[in-house]
């Protein structure tokens, strides 16, 4: 399973990568509960992702999205692009 704790501008190239491998290998779950520092580039390499499983055919979850990156996403306006839940969003 895909993890990381940081997912910035610093990391954003190398997480992207390696969630497009997980996913072009079949992965359809990310959790993201171990992330503890996010910045507009996550909200990119989700939607990135998103991109990916769309034209595999398969669909994406996000689970135990860390409330500064839904928040982030919700300022950007592409909460909904990323498919998740209220019960997909972790209470740290």
């Amino acid at each position: 399973m895909l993890t990381f704790d940081t997912l910035t501008f610093q990391n954003a190239r190398a997480v992207l990568e390696q969630g497009c491998a997980a996913i072009r290998g079949g992965e359809t779950e990310i959790d993201l509960s171990n992330v503890q520092a996010a910045d507009s580039s996550a909200v990119a390499v989700l939607l990135a992702w998103q991109r990916i499983a769309r034209k595999q055919g398969s669909t994406l979850t996000y689970r135990n999205i860390p409330a500064g990156l839904q928040s982030l996403a919700d300022v950007y306006g592409v909460d909904s692009l990323l498919g998740c839940s209220p019960a997909d969003l972790a209470h740290h």
